[in-house]
């Protein structure tokens, strides 16, 4: 079972493999080693074994083995990189339970930087995102404990609790004063897929997490779009913005949705013979209608693989702000009775070749977060209002385009000088009236749409 992305509520995603004989694996690897290498090893576990056992011995309070172990063992992973880690059984089975799109928690994505735990993007609809947190923000304090000093897996844990109890987090935002946020934990159900209408010709589409509901959820929202509109649907917004990541079958089989053919991901890890490619079966459900993909530095791992796909594949033209710049594999590896170990294995590449780790994907049309706010109604003068102006002696009337009837007038992006928040979009109002990204997506599209239909007509 494969699996990208970052932390979902309070709980660590990547990109998973679950791998069959373990164990025989690596004992087919330590018998390649040459003696001097295991004569090395052996040295190590000593030194490891003697510190094992001083702190069992002489540390100031008693601590278990068990304790003991699984520290070591998760100091181990974590500080390989941010997203290796140790999962003790209970940790697993709450992963499991996540994978199904629903659990308990906050509703929020996390990853480590510098110590801090970062959030890299709130759930729709959860207690983090109404609670206002927003990508980029760093947790310094949990219920007033400092988050320094712990490993992410210890932050998660803490963040944790039954449904219905408060958790205070005390929040660092760039240009602000540290602040707290209350919140109440809840049974978190992701609905991964929500569509609607835009006017009566563009099919919105937005992603939240790529879990096992996300291809299913992408069709039938795909199909119902298509009855709702019948033959005037003229092309389809599909908004990843704020979306961490998932499985990694589903970031597939979401991007062979919307392709025909070609590579949609690769992935390369340490040894040439676990190298792995991905590629496209014939079948485009919109049926070639065009596409804009919504991005942002929310947007991560799995996502950044659909983005990246459409982008090198000219399937789609990517709109918004640079996403979040996660391109590494984890490994999910059962440890019987003991829970499972996350190991970065490899790096994924979309079909150009690009590695996005830590860099992201730059989208082709770069529009920030704005408001939208419709301008007071001002009516200036025309020439039909001027004395003595002549009179349309035209008998015929052109239609009025209906698509643009209610479109908000737009404000310009950020001025120079004004701060920029790529990430720190407003959840509430994505795919809503006021989503200024949204609207440029729809002009794009109705644009494409209007040039489309003169060229016919010529």
């Amino acid at each position: 079972m494969k699996r990208l992305g970052l932390s979902a509520a309070c709980a660590a995603t990547l990109i998973w493999l679950v791998v069959p004989a373990a164990a025989q694996q690596q004992q087919q690897k330590q018998q390649q080693q040459s003696p001097q290498s295991n004569a090395d090893t052996y040295r190590q576990l000593d030194l490891f074994g003697e510190v094992f056992e001083r702190v069992r011995a002489d540390y100031v309070e008693e601590v278990t083995d068990e304790q003991l172990i699984e520290a070591a063992i998760n100091g181990m992973l974590s500080s390989l990189d941010p997203h290796s880690s140790y999962m003790n059984a209970k940790s697993f089975r709450d992963m499991q339970v996540q994978v199904r799109g629903e659990f308990g928690g906050l509703g929020i994505e996390v990853t480590m930087e510098n110590g801090l735990v970062k959030v890299v993007s709130p759930i729709d609809d959860t207690p983090a995102a109404k609670a206002g947190l927003k990508p980029g923000d760093l947790i310094t304090q949990i219920d007033g404990e400092p988050v320094l000093g712990l490993s992410l897996n210890d932050a998660v844990e803490r963040m944790r609790g039954p449904v219905n109890s408060e958790i205070k987090l005390t929040i660092h935002r760039e240009g602000k004063d540290p602040f707290d946020v209350k919140l109440t934990r809840a049974v978190i159900k992701i609905q991964s897929v929500k569509s609607h209408l835009e006017g009566n010709d563009i099919g919105y589409i937005r992603i939240t997490s790529f879990n096992e509901q996300a291809d299913s959820g992408l069709q039938a929202a795909m199909k119902a779009l298509k009855s709702q509109a019948g033959d005037k649907l003229q092309g389809i917004v599909l908004d990843l913005r704020n979306n961490p990541g998932g499985l990694l079958d589903q970031a597939i089989a979401v991007s062979d949705d919307f392709l025909d053919k070609g590579e949609i991901v690769s992935t390369r890890g340490r040894h040439a013979e676990d190298a792995a490619r991905y590629n496209a079966k014939p079948g485009d459900i919109t049926g070639g209608l065009p596409m804009v993909v919504l991005i942002n530095g929310g947007s991560a791992s799995a996502s950044e693989i659909v983005a990246g796909a459409l982008q090198d594949q000219h399937r789609a033209v990517l709109l918004g702000t640079r996403s979040f710049g996660k391109g590494s594999v984890q490994t999910i590896i059962q440890l019987p009775g003991h829970g499972a170990m996350r190991l970065t294995t490899a790096r994924y590449y979309t079909p150009s070749g690009r590695s996005i780790q830590a860099k992201g994907i730059e989208p082709d049309i770069t529009v920030e977060p704005a408001k939208i706010e419709k301008l007071a109604a001002t009516e200036g003068r025309h020439e039909a209002d001027l004395r003595g102006a002549l009179k349309n002696t035209d008998t015929t009337q052109a239609k009025p385009r209906s698509n643009n009837d209610n479109a908000p007038n737009l404000p310009p992006g950020p001025q120079p000088g004004e701060p920029k928040e790529p990430s720190a979009v407003d959840t509430s109002v994505l795919g809503t009236a006021e989503d200024y990204q949204l609207a440029r997506a729809l002009d794009m599209l109705r644009g494409v749409a209007l040039f489309n239909s003169t060229k016919a007509g010529n």
